[in-house]
């Protein structure tokens, strides 16, 4: 038997106290209704109870949303990677100290929406914001300070984002190959050619590459053992040791093809310990002294193809501009996958040290570049 009935305004409709008191010291009532159903109104009042319920148990806080999501950061991202530690941080520093005034437990789905509007020129920094946001929240309910209801308002409602368009991965284009054969470096151990080799012929990201000792050599079995990788702070560019790299599929060995170890062996030789790409001053390289050493590496190709960085007047643009360290490990990965079947995704993924999904997102690009669409049509619907 319905638990209420319909009434002559047609909805169902009760009366339930929100809490409150009215100014004679009785009590306030708040009118629930539905014009759906009676089982529509009770799920009506059974979260509209909850939310009483929520609320008579939260936590009072003057503490600032700022405020709080500097503590969240210490408490709950302490162990997270630098660089993603950096992110969150970036993200607080430069956008949530609008929010300075306004306590955790009075902060509303508008807030944040306005953060995100001051910012729609940068999609990707709003995706970081509203992930930032969303984490904070998160443990705001947790603490006691906000009510669960805040979360599932904010993935119900939603929040108003930019279009972000993913950066396409590119492997090498023909001028940067070109300038590869053309260039021969300085001499046959010279660590720029060592750097770019590895690069082109193992794939490896250049933190990894940055983190390689002698020892990771085996030049009997023509091996490179991959497991540790060098990172930087993205505020101030210092090197950090990692003894282990990007993922858990980071630590593998590679096999080195002859070429590379013709260009490598000589200056890896000559390395009498410590990291191979190191910096003048220190052990490791920091981030200002590998854009100086990348900068000589992109001089030195664009030399090899006739640019005259002397001259007042150029009658071309550099030939290699916007290439960097990944762009070689994309190539890598697109020229093995050409060589499927020979080899499998799964094998390509171990060698990169990264995910199969990844390997087969660059393998379905490959296949539809070289897909003939008419061809294909043609030879199934002819009859």
């Amino acid at each position: 038997m319905p638990k209420y009935k319909l009434g002559k305004d047609g909805y169902f409709s009760t009366l339930i106290w929100d809490g409150s008191f009215n100014a004679d010291g009785s009590k306030h009532y708040k009118r629930i209704r539905s014009s759906q159903s009676s089982r529509d109104l009770e799920n009506k009042v059974d979260a509209f109870k909850k939310f009483l319920e929520d609320a008579d148990r939260l936590k009072f806080t003057a503490q600032s949303f700022y405020d709080y999501s500097l503590m969240w950061l210490d408490v709950y991202k302490a162990a997270r990677e630098k660089n993603t530690r950096a992110m969150y941080e970036g993200v607080i520093e430069r956008y949530f100290t609008d929010l300075k005034g306004f306590p955790v437990s009075e902060i509303k789905h508008s807030h944040i929406q306005a953060v995100i509007n001051n910012n729609l020129d940068h999609p990707r920094t709003c995706q970081q914001i509203l992930l930032t946001f969303k984490q904070v929240i998160k443990a705001a309910v947790k603490d006691g300070f906000l009510p669960h209801s805040v979360l599932e308002n904010i993935s119900k409602d939603g929040i108003s984002l930019p279009k972000y368009v993913k950066p396409k991965k590119r492997a090498l284009n023909t001028a940067e190959k070109e300038a590869l054969k053309r260039s021969n470096f300085c001499s046959s151990s010279d660590r720029k050619k060592a750097f770019v080799s590895l690069l082109y012929y193992t794939g490896i990201r250049r933190g990894e590459a940055l983190a390689l000792t002698p020892f990771d050599f085996n030049w009997k079995t023509k091996e490179l053992t991959i497991n540790k990788v060098i990172i930087f702070g993205k505020n101030n560019g210092i090197p950090e040791l990692k003894d282990y790299p990007k993922s858990d599929n980071g630590v593998r060995v590679i096999p080195l093809p002859d070429k590379c170890i013709n260009n490598i062996r000589p200056f890896v030789q000559e390395c009498n310990g410590g990291f191979i790409f190191h910096g003048r001053y220190s052990d490791m390289m920091t981030l200002s002294a590998y854009n100086v050493f990348w900068k000589s590496i992109l001089t030195e190709l664009n030399t090899s193809m006739g640019y005259d960085y002397q001259a007042k007047v150029h009658p071309f643009p550099k030939p290699v501009d916007s290439l960097t360290a990944h762009i070689f490990r994309h190539n890598y990965c697109t020229e093995l996958c050409y060589q499927i079947p020979t080899i499998s995704t799964k094998k390509i993924a171990q060698l990169l040290g990264d995910t199969e999904k990844m390997v087969l997102d660059v393998y379905s690009h490959i296949n539809e570049e070289n897909e003939d669409i008419g061809s294909a049509l043609k030879a199934a619907l002819e009859i």
